[in-house]
């Protein structure tokens, strides 16, 4: 009996395609196999981009092979997440693993792929330039080669899907580099693709958004004050359209807040689900 692949495969394979396109979707459908044995291998980065757009191309024809190929949710109808790159590159300065989201349905999902691929590959140069000054800083200090080799520096790109229904998904990605702390970042996308927007707290909380989060947030802060800045350090003051958020499996938005930005980096990244 055929697996879930073989079928996925067979099915593909009867869609007409154009003659020269043959070999490269057939690669393409290699690759998914591969995909499936094992998430992480190493590759440049540009070969494995490359190979992984014919499996995201297929998306728009059949939705089970995208499933098959990539292992990635289904949103419904067309719509999918997927790992496009996913690779680690080690030299002998650093190591870059990187584990890169795509969208496939619609306008909005172009455009946030678009926008995901130049965030990543600025995180990258970002981090790569990091580490080369950090390593010019440290040899010209008295530091030895030997020394330097036996650091981790790392540059790390990964994602998290937080939520989905048949039309909707909520997930962030998240970069650092390993040396620098003020590089981590936390960015949020929450996605309608049926009705191709992003999604607003006031979207999912209703026209009264901002004093709902506000109580909330203001309330658990009263509760462990010593954990948060006050007022005359920059403390929390009140929600606006840029405050980042995510919805979890329970449909509620869960309010974000970097770490340094309104408690002390030792807290971390401050957190407060808002209950609809």
């Amino acid at each position: 009996m055929m697996n879930e692949f073989e079928q996925a495969k067979k099915e593909y394979e009867q869609i007409p395609v154009p003659e020269e396109l043959a070999d490269r979707v057939q690669a393409g459908i290699r690759q998914g196999r591969a995909k499936r044995m094992q998430r992480k291998w190493k590759r440049g980065a540009g070969a494995v981009a490359a190979c992984l757009v014919l499996v995201v191309g297929a998306l728009n024809v059949s939705p089970t092979v995208a499933a098959a190929a990539a292992d990635v949710p289904v949103l419904g109808g067309l719509f999918q997440v997927l790992t496009v790159r996913s690779y680690q590159d080690t030299n002998e300065d650093r190591t870059v693993e990187v584990e890169q989201p795509g969208i496939s349905g619609g306008a909005l999902a172009q455009q946030v792929s678009e926008e995901i691929q130049k965030r990543v590959d600025a995180k990258i140069a970002e981090g790569e330039e990091i580490i080369a000054d950090y390593k010019e800083a440290f040899l010209a200090t008295g530091g030895t080669e030997e020394q330097w080799a036996e650091k981790d520096n790392t540059i790390s790109v990964t994602y998290d899907i937080k939520s989905q229904t048949d039309t909707t998904v909520s997930f962030v990605i998240d970069s650092y580099v390993s040396i620098a702390n003020a590089y981590q970042e936390q960015v949020y996308y929450n996605l309608d693709l049926a009705e191709g927007r992003e999604l607003t707290l006031e979207d999912v909380l209703g026209e009264d958004w901002v004093s709902l989060c506000n109580d909330v947030i203001s309330a658990e802060i009263a509760e462990h004050p010593d954990d948060f800045f006050d007022a005359s350090m920059g403390g929390f003051t009140t929600v606006d359209e840029t405050t980042s958020f995510y919805i979890n499996e329970a449909g509620n938005p869960v309010v974000v807040f970097p770490e340094y930005t309104i408690a002390p980096g030792a807290m971390g990244v401050q957190e407060f689900e808002i209950s609809k």
